[in-house]
Protein backbone atom coordinates (compact mmCIF):
# COMPACT_ATOMS: atom_id res chain seq x y z
CA UNK A 1 0.00 0.00 0.00
CA UNK A 2 1.41 3.37 -1.00
CA UNK A 3 1.70 6.24 1.46
CA UNK A 4 -1.22 8.03 -0.25
CA UNK A 5 -3.40 4.91 -0.08
CA UNK A 6 -2.39 4.37 3.56
CA UNK A 7 -3.40 7.93 4.44
CA UNK A 8 -6.79 7.61 2.73
CA UNK A 9 -7.46 4.25 4.41
CA UNK A 10 -6.46 5.60 7.84
CA UNK A 11 -8.92 8.48 7.44
CA UNK A 12 -11.74 5.98 6.67
CA UNK A 13 -10.82 3.86 9.69
CA UNK A 14 -10.70 6.90 11.95
CA UNK A 15 -14.17 8.03 10.86
CA UNK A 16 -15.45 4.54 11.72
CA UNK A 17 -14.04 4.97 15.23
CA UNK A 18 -14.88 8.57 16.08
CA UNK A 19 -18.05 9.10 14.03
CA UNK A 20 -19.21 11.72 11.60
CA UNK A 21 -19.69 14.33 14.32
CA UNK A 22 -15.91 14.75 13.94
CA UNK A 23 -13.98 16.34 11.11
CA UNK A 24 -10.71 14.75 10.05
CA UNK A 25 -8.26 16.92 8.14
CA UNK A 26 -5.06 15.82 6.43
CA UNK A 27 -2.53 18.65 6.45
CA UNK A 28 0.99 19.21 5.16
CA UNK A 29 3.19 20.71 7.87
CA UNK A 30 6.50 22.41 7.07
CA UNK A 31 9.09 21.79 9.76
CA UNK A 32 12.65 23.05 10.14
CA UNK A 33 14.91 22.63 7.08
CA UNK A 34 11.81 22.64 4.85
CA UNK A 35 10.96 19.09 5.93
CA UNK A 36 7.37 18.28 4.91
CA UNK A 37 5.32 16.03 7.19
CA UNK A 38 1.78 14.72 6.80
CA UNK A 39 -0.42 15.36 9.80
CA UNK A 40 -3.94 14.32 10.72
CA UNK A 41 -6.15 16.55 12.86
CA UNK A 42 -9.26 14.99 14.40
CA UNK A 43 -11.67 17.56 15.75
CA UNK A 44 -15.15 17.31 17.16
CA UNK A 45 -17.52 20.01 15.88
CA UNK A 46 -17.52 21.76 19.28
CA UNK A 47 -13.75 21.63 19.73
CA UNK A 48 -11.45 24.54 18.99
CA UNK A 49 -8.08 22.84 19.40
CA UNK A 50 -6.73 19.37 18.75
CA UNK A 51 -3.30 17.76 18.40
CA UNK A 52 -1.70 17.16 15.02
CA UNK A 53 -0.72 13.51 14.70
CA UNK A 54 1.98 12.83 12.13
CA UNK A 55 1.64 9.78 9.89
CA UNK A 56 5.26 9.11 8.91
CA UNK A 57 5.96 6.86 11.90
CA UNK A 58 2.62 4.96 11.72
CA UNK A 59 3.28 4.30 8.02
CA UNK A 60 6.76 3.01 8.86
CA UNK A 61 5.17 0.68 11.42
CA UNK A 62 2.67 -0.50 8.81
CA UNK A 63 5.47 -1.22 6.31
CA UNK A 64 7.20 -3.30 9.00
CA UNK A 65 4.10 -5.48 9.36
CA UNK A 66 1.96 -3.71 11.95
CA UNK A 67 -1.80 -4.14 11.56
CA UNK A 68 -3.45 -1.00 10.15
CA UNK A 69 -6.53 -1.48 12.37
CA UNK A 70 -4.31 -1.37 15.46
CA UNK A 71 -2.52 1.70 14.08
CA UNK A 72 -5.90 3.45 13.72
CA UNK A 73 -6.77 2.47 17.31
CA UNK A 74 -3.52 4.02 18.55
CA UNK A 75 -4.16 7.26 16.67
CA UNK A 76 -7.62 7.55 18.23
CA UNK A 77 -6.12 6.90 21.67
CA UNK A 78 -3.55 9.67 21.13
CA UNK A 79 -6.30 12.05 20.04
CA UNK A 80 -8.51 11.27 23.04
CA UNK A 81 -5.65 11.53 25.52
CA UNK A 82 -4.42 14.89 24.23
CA UNK A 83 -7.56 16.67 23.10
CA UNK A 84 -8.82 19.46 25.29
CA UNK A 85 -12.33 20.57 26.11
CA UNK A 86 -10.93 24.02 26.80
CA UNK A 87 -10.71 26.74 24.21
CA UNK A 88 -7.13 27.94 23.78
CA UNK A 89 -6.93 31.36 25.35
CA UNK A 90 -4.51 33.19 23.10
CA UNK A 91 -5.94 36.64 23.57
CA UNK A 92 -2.95 37.50 25.75
CA UNK A 93 -0.70 37.04 22.71
CA UNK A 94 -1.86 40.35 21.28
CA UNK A 95 0.03 42.34 23.90
CA UNK A 96 3.82 42.27 23.98
CA UNK A 97 3.89 42.97 27.71
CA UNK A 98 2.08 39.67 28.35
CA UNK A 99 4.43 37.54 26.26
CA UNK A 100 7.85 39.19 26.64
CA UNK A 101 8.97 36.90 29.49
CA UNK A 102 8.35 33.82 27.34
CA UNK A 103 10.13 34.93 24.17
CA UNK A 104 13.19 32.78 23.41
CA UNK A 105 15.41 32.14 20.41
CA UNK A 106 16.87 29.27 18.44
CA UNK A 107 19.22 28.96 15.48
CA UNK A 108 18.44 27.21 12.20
CA UNK A 109 20.17 26.83 8.85
CA UNK A 110 19.70 29.92 6.66
CA UNK A 111 19.69 28.41 3.16
CA UNK A 112 17.57 25.39 4.06
CA UNK A 113 14.88 27.65 5.55
CA UNK A 114 14.70 30.47 3.00
CA UNK A 115 10.97 30.00 2.43
CA UNK A 116 10.20 30.08 6.15
CA UNK A 117 12.44 33.09 6.78
CA UNK A 118 10.39 35.23 4.37
CA UNK A 119 7.63 35.17 6.98
CA UNK A 120 9.73 35.13 10.13
CA UNK A 121 11.77 37.91 11.80
CA UNK A 122 15.37 36.73 11.89
CA UNK A 123 18.98 37.78 12.24
CA UNK A 124 21.65 36.32 9.94
CA UNK A 125 24.49 34.75 11.94
CA UNK A 126 27.30 33.01 10.04
CA UNK A 127 25.42 30.69 7.65
CA UNK A 128 22.64 30.33 10.20
CA UNK A 129 19.61 32.39 11.21
CA UNK A 130 18.43 33.39 14.67
CA UNK A 131 14.64 33.05 14.92
CA UNK A 132 12.31 33.56 17.85
CA UNK A 133 9.55 31.60 19.53
CA UNK A 134 7.24 31.84 22.49
CA UNK A 135 7.36 29.00 25.01
CA UNK A 136 3.80 28.17 26.04
CA UNK A 137 2.43 25.93 28.74
CA UNK A 138 -1.25 25.77 29.64
CA UNK A 139 -4.05 23.27 30.11
CA UNK A 140 -5.15 23.45 26.50
CA UNK A 141 -1.73 22.98 24.86
CA UNK A 142 0.53 21.45 27.47
CA UNK A 143 4.09 22.41 26.62
CA UNK A 144 4.66 23.84 23.19
CA UNK A 145 6.07 26.70 21.17
CA UNK A 146 4.65 29.41 18.92
CA UNK A 147 7.01 30.59 16.21
CA UNK A 148 7.07 34.39 16.10
CA UNK A 149 6.23 35.74 12.68
CA UNK A 150 6.46 39.14 11.01
CA UNK A 151 2.75 39.67 11.64
CA UNK A 152 3.33 39.33 15.40
CA UNK A 153 6.11 41.90 15.35
CA UNK A 154 3.87 44.31 13.44
CA UNK A 155 0.98 43.68 15.85
CA UNK A 156 3.23 44.42 18.83
CA UNK A 157 4.80 47.46 17.13
CA UNK A 158 8.28 46.23 18.07
CA UNK A 159 11.52 45.83 16.12
CA UNK A 160 13.83 42.87 15.83
CA UNK A 161 16.55 44.50 17.93
CA UNK A 162 14.23 44.59 20.93
CA UNK A 163 13.06 41.07 20.22
CA UNK A 164 16.65 39.82 20.27
CA UNK A 165 17.49 41.74 23.43
CA UNK A 166 14.44 40.33 25.26
CA UNK A 167 15.16 36.80 24.03
CA UNK A 168 18.77 37.00 25.19
CA UNK A 169 17.66 38.06 28.68
CA UNK A 170 15.10 35.27 28.85
CA UNK A 171 17.50 32.60 27.58
CA UNK A 172 19.99 33.42 30.32
CA UNK A 173 17.20 33.32 32.89
CA UNK A 174 15.12 30.27 31.89
CA UNK A 175 17.50 28.40 29.53
CA UNK A 176 20.90 28.76 31.20
CA UNK A 177 23.75 27.15 29.31
CA UNK A 178 25.31 23.81 30.21
CA UNK A 179 28.86 22.90 29.14
CA UNK A 180 30.08 19.43 30.14
CA UNK A 181 32.77 17.02 28.91
CA UNK A 182 31.19 14.48 26.59
CA UNK A 183 32.71 11.68 28.70
CA UNK A 184 30.74 12.95 31.68
CA UNK A 185 27.56 12.93 29.63
CA UNK A 186 28.24 9.39 28.39
CA UNK A 187 28.93 8.23 31.94
CA UNK A 188 25.68 9.79 33.16
CA UNK A 189 23.71 8.00 30.45
CA UNK A 190 25.50 4.66 30.75
CA UNK A 191 26.08 4.63 34.50
CA UNK A 192 29.63 3.36 33.94
CA UNK A 193 32.91 5.21 34.28
CA UNK A 194 34.99 5.29 31.11
CA UNK A 195 38.62 4.13 31.22
CA UNK A 196 41.08 7.03 31.21
CA UNK A 197 42.37 6.01 27.79
CA UNK A 198 38.92 6.58 26.30
CA UNK A 199 38.62 10.11 27.65
CA UNK A 200 38.86 12.86 25.04
CA UNK A 201 38.89 16.64 25.22
CA UNK A 202 35.42 17.09 23.77
CA UNK A 203 32.64 19.14 25.33
CA UNK A 204 28.88 19.39 24.81
CA UNK A 205 27.20 22.82 24.90
CA UNK A 206 23.43 22.98 25.30
CA UNK A 207 20.89 24.53 27.67
CA UNK A 208 19.20 23.24 30.81
CA UNK A 209 16.18 21.97 28.85
CA UNK A 210 18.37 20.41 26.12
CA UNK A 211 15.94 21.97 23.64
CA UNK A 212 17.28 24.24 20.88
CA UNK A 213 20.45 24.30 22.96
CA UNK A 214 22.75 25.12 20.05
CA UNK A 215 21.66 28.74 20.46
CA UNK A 216 23.51 28.80 23.79
CA UNK A 217 26.47 29.86 21.61
CA UNK A 218 24.81 33.29 21.37
CA UNK A 219 24.99 34.03 25.11
CA UNK A 220 27.56 31.59 26.46
CA UNK A 221 30.20 32.72 28.93
CA UNK A 222 31.40 29.16 29.46
CA UNK A 223 32.89 29.03 25.95
CA UNK A 224 35.29 31.84 26.86
CA UNK A 225 36.10 30.18 30.19
CA UNK A 226 36.87 26.90 28.41
CA UNK A 227 39.04 28.58 25.77
CA UNK A 228 40.98 30.46 28.46
CA UNK A 229 41.45 27.31 30.51
CA UNK A 230 42.71 25.35 27.48
CA UNK A 231 44.60 28.40 26.14
CA UNK A 232 43.30 27.66 22.69
CA UNK A 233 40.71 28.58 20.12
CA UNK A 234 37.80 26.15 20.00
CA UNK A 235 36.54 24.10 17.07
CA UNK A 236 32.74 23.88 17.12
CA UNK A 237 30.92 20.92 15.56
CA UNK A 238 27.17 21.33 14.98
CA UNK A 239 25.62 18.21 16.45
CA UNK A 240 21.98 19.30 16.01
CA UNK A 241 19.72 22.27 16.72
CA UNK A 242 19.82 21.07 20.33
CA UNK A 243 23.57 21.02 21.02
CA UNK A 244 27.07 21.59 19.64
CA UNK A 245 30.41 19.94 20.40
CA UNK A 246 33.61 21.83 21.24
CA UNK A 247 37.27 20.82 21.20
CA UNK A 248 40.62 22.67 21.10
CA UNK A 249 41.56 24.07 17.69
CA UNK A 250 45.17 24.75 16.74
CA UNK A 251 44.22 25.59 13.12
CA UNK A 252 46.27 22.62 11.97
CA UNK A 253 43.37 20.24 12.42
CA UNK A 254 42.30 17.74 9.80
CA UNK A 255 39.13 19.71 9.03
CA UNK A 256 38.09 17.21 6.36
CA UNK A 257 37.92 14.56 9.08
CA UNK A 258 35.62 16.68 11.20
CA UNK A 259 33.48 17.69 8.23
CA UNK A 260 33.05 14.01 7.44
CA UNK A 261 32.15 13.37 11.09
CA UNK A 262 29.46 16.07 11.03
CA UNK A 263 28.12 14.76 7.73
CA UNK A 264 27.99 11.22 9.08
CA UNK A 265 26.16 12.26 12.25
CA UNK A 266 23.66 14.34 10.30
CA UNK A 267 23.00 11.49 7.90
CA UNK A 268 22.71 8.64 10.38
CA UNK A 269 21.92 10.05 13.82
CA UNK A 270 19.89 13.25 13.45
CA UNK A 271 16.31 13.66 12.26
CA UNK A 272 16.22 15.82 9.09
CA UNK A 273 14.28 18.61 10.82
CA UNK A 274 16.83 18.72 13.66
CA UNK A 275 19.96 19.15 11.51
CA UNK A 276 21.64 22.47 12.25
CA UNK A 277 24.47 22.66 9.71
CA UNK A 278 27.12 20.76 7.78
CA UNK A 279 29.74 23.46 8.41
CA UNK A 280 32.45 23.81 11.04
CA UNK A 281 32.83 26.86 13.27
CA UNK A 282 35.58 28.38 15.37
CA UNK A 283 35.56 30.39 18.58
CA UNK A 284 38.46 32.85 18.43
CA UNK A 285 39.89 33.46 21.84
CA UNK A 286 41.46 36.83 20.98
CA UNK A 287 38.18 38.56 20.10
CA UNK A 288 35.56 36.26 21.63
CA UNK A 289 33.77 35.77 18.30
CA UNK A 290 32.45 32.69 16.53
CA UNK A 291 33.08 32.31 12.80
CA UNK A 292 32.37 29.79 10.09
CA UNK A 293 35.48 27.91 8.91
CA UNK A 294 36.15 28.09 5.20
CA UNK A 295 38.86 25.73 3.93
Amino acid sequence: MSYKEFTEHIVDLLYQRVGRDHEIKVTQVTKNNDVQLTGIVIMRTDEKVSPTIYLEEPYRQYCMGDDIEKIADRIVTIYREHRSDLDPDLGFFRKFEYVRNGILHKIIHYEKNRKLLKDVPHIRWCNLAIVFYYAIENKAFGKGTILIRNSHLKMWNRDIEELYRVAQENMRRVRPEILVPITELVEQLSGARLPYAERVILYVLTNCEKMYGASAMLYSVKIKELADRLRANLLILPSSVHEVLLLPDDEEQDYDFYRHMVDEVNTTQVEPEEILSYSLYRYRRENGEIEEIFV
